[in-house]
């Protein structure tokens, strides 16, 4: 029942997916495998690990979901894979190359992040921005190409703000900044592309958008996804695979209908739910929170959030 609703789900319904163990990654098997070994990360300012010793692989061509609750160390592992966060052990490597060793134009040829904590000049116009995302294709002193133009084009027609390009950044509003830069990071035009909330500030419209734009990328150019999501249902029917967090833990991983489960909602997320599999996916029903005895209270939680990494 899972093979066939995996089917359904995904549009070419082609892609038959096992979920890869961090050993079975044969270095430079495909051309836009990425690998964190044992990886553990920590913030400068403290001792303690958000990420102790987990390891992941991101399949080529495939979307992997990111998802767990507060505080779980999804942003912070997605920061360690995209060479945001240098891991204090462990590695990461992309194509075979450990990207501790890369500079930094030629991982962005390869790697595209969107992060939760992009800034630019509030003057600078959309479409000048989504320009930007060209810079590791251009020497410092090269003009803009044709091939530029055609990546900025159709970055901002897949991202949907065509209507916003001559506004000027500080003037637009969460969402539509948000808009603005999913469009820089698809310029970029890489194999591997790490998103971190990208649907977040988001309408519905503009969330199932950019789902869409994600799923056009794998199944048009097999682009490598990695995507951190709240959304659990959203997760489930875009997804290839799923690795759930917990404290920084990684708890699960698999395809969206063995993660997403009504034992694991109860243990990671704590709620009690009933799930219905459909041709859409994973269906989660709520039925109530759980304040199960010895477990953080809510306000711990949001308190370690603050305090480790905002996600």
């Amino acid at each position: 029942m899972g093979n066939d609703t995996t089917a359904t789900r995904r549009t070419s319904g082609s892609r038959e997916t096992g979920v890869a163990e961090p050993s079975d990654a044969v270095e430079g098997s495909g051309t836009s495998t990425l690998v964190g070994s044992e990886l553990v990360l920590r913030y400068s300012s403290s001792d303690e690990s958000v990420i102790d010793g987990e390891s992941i692989v991101a399949e080529p061509g495939a979307v992997t979901a990111l998802v767990g609750p507060n505080g779980s160390g999804k942003s912070t592992l997605l920061k360690g894979l995209a060479n945001q966060l240098a891991p204090h052990d462990g590695s990461v490597l992309l194509c075979g190359d450990d990207v501790q060793t890369m500079n930094t134009k030629a991982l962005a040829r390869k790697l595209g992040l969107l992060s939760q904590e992009s800034t630019s000049p509030s003057s600078i116009t959309v479409e000048d921005l989504v320009l930007h995302g060209r810079y590791p294709h251009r020497g410092f002193f090269e003009s803009i190409t044709e091939a530029d133009r055609r990546a900025v084009e159709r970055a901002i027609e897949l991202a949907g703000c065509d209507h916003l390009r001559e506004r000027a950044v500080g003037s637009l509003s969460g969402g539509q900044k948000q808009l603005a830069w999913i469009a820089m990071v698809l310029a970029q035009d890489t194999d591997v592309l790490l998103l971190d909330e990208p649907t977040t500030f988001l309408d519905l419209h503009h969330q199932l958008r950019v789902l869409e734009v994600v799923d056009r990328l794998r199944e048009e150019r097999e682009v490598t996804v990695v995507v951190v999501l709240h959304d659990i249902e959203q997760a489930a029917w875009l997804a290839d695979h799923m690795v759930a967090l917990e404290n920084g833990q990684i708890r699960a991983r698999g395809t969206p209908e063995e993660v997403v489960t009504e034992a694991l909602l109860g243990e990671v997320f704590r709620i009690d739910a009933d799930v219905e599999l459909t041709e859409h996916g994973p269906r989660i029903h709520p039925l109530r929170a759980r304040y199960d005895a010895g477990s953080n209270t809510d306000s711990e939680a949001i308190h370690q959030t603050d305090s480790v990494e905002a996600e």
